[in-house]
């Protein structure tokens, strides 16, 4: 263009034409500045611009992305008269659209009185552009009746929109069309393929991919690309390799879509064979393919192979891929590499984007760390987006400090249904239940229609406190909004009927789900084996197995549960084998389910294996086996376990000294059972409870030392409830002590005066000595009161 530009200096009389020449000169070597101060120019020189002249300036302009311009020649044109041609409505409609302003483009089409294909086409490009898919069928389908002939770009477009909605029938008419108007091309049968591969139809994409006589790389990408995302690797590989030896020329895209593929666990040698050939191509000093062999390496668990493809990158392509580093780190757990990489990028003078900040972000357990990582969301304007925000205050919810996230959602100014989702999981989280759904209401009369996620953090919370009515309120919004089909919002609904004890409604939920889930299966059945509904939740747990689920922990733990509870001895040993055969065994919460179900059933024996195949037993593991050695009798064995315990390094809670203490009663350890109640205090900084109070009796009470028992409850610290007072009345009917019986008695009923359990144990202390006409007494103020004994069962 230097050369034009001298040759026009020497024009003796330059005129109109020449000026267009030199402006859409510039404009096709993308010398969009140029060309707009040739246009100046122009004028300048005293020449009229012509409806040529405005058309290459305004599409200068739009590639410009220089909205202010485009309206400037915009109102010129229509002031000299030049509004109506076609090239000039053309490059209008394309700088609108091209702006986000669709429906100004859509008004200039309209005042078109013959739009030419290549308005169309813009037209139709445009509305797929800004994502308005149903004017990009309108008008497909309106150019269709016989206004204009699509052309192979405006079928490529359409296809495109069906692609991106995955609508697999309306693009297979559109393809019929194609056919039968002999429109095929590469460019129309790539975005056909593409089309096919988005619908998850691979097969279908393959036909057509190789009926192109010669597929561009584009075609080929797109054809890899499809087997990645539909987690084909072995096909998107296969794809590659045939790509190398058709001699077709490999873009970045087709190297970062087959690295992508190497990111399963068990592509171990493709990875490497492909990250082999990345290092002896041209691509090795390419930032985007660096990036991508990051997240492959780190999507897959390898991150120190994450970290050395770092390492080797120089100083030219690292500022490129640090955020993704940062990002790689933070997704495998590694706060503390990723913070100092965080704050290298600083020092450096790099910006970390608004996905490193908010991955990081969701990594950190740190309230120290949190602050300071805020401090430079607040300095770089990174505030201010949305995403980073919710982030920022679901940091400070994980970390307890609820005041600090409210304050920080209040500030945000316009508050989405994630922000909304994030504050009200953070107050169910700890606890705040009422002010989790005050906050629900706020949302409403704040205006903001609540979503599928919205709905969903809802229903857990009402799940926590649990409230059936509330449920059904917001089950009664969800399918009023029409947004109850999808598998989030039915699997919580499911999760909140089962803990609100609705199981009824919690299976009409269940049988209407678009899909089996076994997450939903693993709240039901939890539901059922809470009241107790044995045979319904093995009858649900065999069906997901049989139609090829393999259930989680959770489902797993809560049907040994029901197992337990029933005396099902034979459901359970069916259970055994199902989770030896999937290895979820070495699990510490499916372990510490089956040794507790053993325990039940009377085999001490079956309850050490299964320990023994917990890998790292956590502390419920290590609890639930001193309780079984307890309820034993083995008081000894306990104390041993409970002794390895913490020699392991594992510290005890309330619930393990409730163990403790009660191996120490049932094995008649009363010295030790007052040494380890101490020990809770001195040792560990637990105060003891009712319940632990209430073993430390039952020693004393099954030793006999029944003043001794009632003297340390008259000295408890706390006072003393209908459980403490129970025990001693238990141990004064074994020894007979009538007096010191009526007295627990007397106190246990004045605590619980509903509860049959003291009247009845009153009851047989007074028959056993024959103290009939006080049996009677007894029974006619149980019956005055209201109190029923519970009749009693069998499962035979």
């Amino acid at each position: 263009m230097a050369d034009a530009a001298k040759l026009f200096d020497t024009i003796p009389q330059p005129d109109v034409i020449s000026c267009n020449i030199m402006i859409s000169g510039y404009r096709q070597c993308k010398l969009f500045e140029e060309s707009w101060r040739f246009f100046c120019k122009m004028h300048f020189l005293g020449f009229e611009a012509n409806e040529i002249s405005y058309g290459s300036v305004l599409s200068a302009c739009t590639a410009l992305q220089a909205p202010l311009l485009s309206e400037l020649v915009f109102c010129h044109a229509v002031k000299m008269g030049y509004f109506l041609y076609e090239v000039v409505q053309s490059a209008l409609i394309d700088s609108f659209s091209k702006s986000f302003r669709f429906r100004d483009a859509y008004k200039v089409f309209r005042e078109t009185l013959s739009p030419n294909v290549y308005c169309w086409n813009t037209m139709i490009a445009g509305a797929l552009r800004n994502q308005d898919y149903g004017s990009v069928f309108d008008l497909f389908y309106e150019m269709c009746g016989g206004v204009q002939r699509p052309d192979s770009y405006i079928y490529s477009t359409v296809l495109a929109a069906c692609a991106s909605l995955e609508k697999l029938r309306f693009g297979k008419a559109v393809q019929a069309r194609v056919i039968k108007c002999g429109a095929e091309d590469v460019f129309v049968n790539t975005t056909i393929v593409d089309l096919y591969a988005k619908c998850g139809h691979m097969a279908e994409a393959r036909e057509v991919f190789s009926r192109i006589p010669n597929p561009s790389v584009v075609s080929w990408t797109v054809m890899l690309s499809g087997f990645t995302k539909s987690d084909d690797a072995i096909s998107a590989l296969e794809i590659f390799k045939e790509m190398i030896r058709s001699g077709v020329e490999i873009s970045r895209c087709t190297v970062t879509s087959v690295v992508s593929a190497c990111g399963g666990p068990f592509m171990v040698s493709e990875a490497s064979q492909v990250h082999a050939w990345v290092l002896k191509s041209e691509f090795y000093l390419d930032s985007s393919v660096a990036a991508s062999l990051i997240s492959m390496y780190s999507k897959r668990g390898d991150i120190h192979l994450s970290e050395d493809v770092f390492k080797g990158l120089d100083d030219v392509q690292r500022p490129n891929v640090v955020n993704v580093m940062v990002s790689s780190l933070s997704q495998n757990k590694k706060p503390g590499k990723a913070i100092r990489l965080f704050t290298r990028m600083l020092q450096e003078g790099l910006r970390p984007d608004e996905f490193s900040v908010c991955t990081l972000l969701s990594v950190l357990d740190s309230l120290n760390l949190g602050n300071q990582i805020h401090s430079y969301i607040l300095k770089s304007g990174l505030i201010l987006d949305l995403t980073v925000g919710s982030s920022l205050f679901t940091m400070y919810s994980k970390c307890g400090s609820l005041e600090e996230s409210f304050s920080l959602f209040q500030e945000i100014p316009v508050k989405d249904n994630a922000c909304w989702a994030s504050m009200i999981s953070g107050y169910n989280e700890y606890g705040h239940l009422k002010e989790a759904i005050g906050l629900f209401g706020e949302m409403l009369s704040d205006g903001t229609s609540p979503d599928e996620s919205t709905l969903s953090a809802v229903l857990t919370v009402c799940a926590s406190l649990p409230s059936l009515p509330r449920s059904k309120e917001i089950h009664g919004y969800a399918l009023r909004a029409g947004i109850d089909k999808g598998m989030p919002l039915g699997s919580a609904l499911v999760n909140t009927y089962s803990k609100c004890g609705s199981l009824k409604l919690a299976r009409q939920v269940y049988d209407r789900l678009p899909e089996m889930d076994p997450v939903s299966c693993s709240s039901l059945i939890s539901g059922y084996s809470q009241h107790g509904l044995i045979q319904d939740g093995f009858f649900l747990f065999r069906d997901m197995v049989m139609s090829g689920f393999t259930m989680d922990s959770f489902a797993v733990s809560s049907i040994l549960k029901a197992a337990a509870l029933s005396d099902a001895s034979s459901l359970g040993a069916q259970v055994h084998a199902y989770i030896t055969k999937i290895g979820l065994c070495t699990e510490p919460s499916v372990g510490s389910s089956l040794l507790t179900m053993y325990s039940k059933f009377g085999s001490i024996e079956d309850c050490c294996k299964a320990f023994n195949q917990i890998n790292g037993p956590d502390l419920i593991a290590w609890t639930a086996l001193i309780a079984s050695f307890a309820q034993h009798g083995k008081g000894t064995e306990a104390l041993q376990v409970f002794n390895l315990m913490k020699e392991k390094g594992i510290k005890p809670d309330k619930v393990t000294f409730v163990g403790v203490l009660s191996a120490c009663s049932h094995g008649g350890l009363v010295e030790e059972a007052y040494i380890h109640l101490n020990s809770m205090v001195k040792d560990y900084g637990i105060e003891p409870e009712n319940r632990h109070y209430a073993c430390m009796v039952d020693a004393l009470g099954r030793s006999g030392r029944l003043k001794e028992a009632e003297s340390f409850i008259t000295n408890m610290p706390i006072k003393a409830d209908a459980l403490v007072w129970g025990t001693l009345l238990a141990a004064c009917r074994l020894h007979e002590d009538v007096e010191l019986g009526k007295l627990a008695a007397k106190k246990a009923i004045e605590l619980e005066p509903s509860d049959a359990a003291a009247y009845v144990s009153l009851s047989n202390i007074l028959a056993e000595v024959g103290e009939w006409e006080e049996v009677e007494e007894t029974r006619k103020l149980m019956k005055g009161k209201g109190v029923e004994k519970e009749p009693g069962w069998s499962s035979l």
